[in-house]
């Protein structure tokens, strides 16, 4: 049994198998982060500089944006080093460092989301009270709530993982340091998915039921609506973020939730790549795609 603090540092093995497809998957990555980056920068100035944009949806959308950018910057240019380099070593200190930023952008995610569900909550079921409820001090409370709650949870499982010990391997069995990666290689397993139960539950499964009851109660009023165009513009509200919330939750479901299988380390690595990759890519495009607010806004700017 090897104390962590005797490894000066870990390799990052998750591409290693195949070395002739590095330059191939160092240009798939990079202009999934490129795509990622500008689009969600372009979303934040829109909002920034728009003054029709400054409410609630659109501040937490903003603040997603943001997230969705270190989300992406904490394990994107990492792997992307590694696959041109053919160096897959990292750090002791980067990789928990590493591992730090991605539990902190993954939490604040879970709970932006939920946030931001209650909002389309208040807005399609209360909306003669929507400026009474979601006025500007509860949703910037919900927000500075949010950050701090998700940097000391953060802080709290990278230091516990810290402590543990690893069992004669320094291999990280992904292209990042996750915190499953560090299971396969923990000698007190139990009490490693002890920690890890305990992030799904409290930061995984709990803000999912918040905004699952959200869309509950928004989809009970819809089907009261009597009329078709009714039905349509009160569902229009909330279907950008609908989207967002059954891909993020959805991807992460299949990498975090889902036994096992005979494949498992290939389909772990896709549904991570789709988690930590591709769905920040997304966000910006679906609320520009199918917001008419935000595409005006963008409209506005670049003339």
């Amino acid at each position: 049994m090897d104390n962590q603090t005797l490894i000066k540092d870990f390799q990052i093995v998750a591409f290693s198998d195949s070395p002739k497809l590095h330059h191939v998957f160092f240009s798939v990555f990079a202009l999934v982060y490129l795509v990622g980056l500008l689009g969600n920068i372009l979303l934040i100035t829109c909002v920034v500089t728009d003054v029709h944009l400054h409410v609630p949806l659109y501040i937490f959308l903003s603040n997603l944006s943001s997230v969705d950018v270190l989300l992406t910057s904490s394990t994107l240019p990492k792997l992307m080093d590694i696959l041109l380099s053919g160096n897959n070593l990292i750090s002791f200190i980067g990789c928990f460092t590493q591992l730090f930023f991605y539990l902190f952008a993954a939490a604040t995610e879970d709970i932006l989301l939920s946030c931001m569900a209650y909002d389309r909550y208040v807005a399609v079921c209360k909306p003669l009270h929507y400026q009474l409820i979601m006025n500007k001090t509860k949703y910037v409370l919900l927000i500075l709530s949010t950050w701090m709650l998700a940097s000391v949870n953060a802080l709290f499982f990278t230091l516990s993982i810290y402590q543990m010990n690893v069992c004669n391997s320094n291999k990280i069995q992904h292209f990042f340091c996750d915190i499953k990666a560090f299971d396969r290689i923990a000698c007190s397993h139990n009490r490693f998915r002890i920690i890890i139960y305990f992030e799904i539950v409290v930061l995984g499964l709990f803000p999912f039921m918040l905004s699952l009851s959200s869309y509950v109660k928004i989809i009970l009023i819809i089907t009261k609506i009597q009329t078709m165009n009714g039905r349509w513009k009160a569902f229009s509200t909330c279907s950008s973020h609908l989207t967002i919330l059954v891909t993020f939750y959805g991807a992460g479901t299949c990498m975090y939730v889902v036994p096992p299988s005979g494949d498992f380390e290939k389909k772990d690595l896709i549904f991570s790549v789709m988690y930590t990759a591709v769905t920040p890519m997304l966000n910006p495009l679906i609320y520009s795609l199918r917001n008419t607010e935000v595409k005006q806004a963008v409209i506005k700017m670049f003339k």
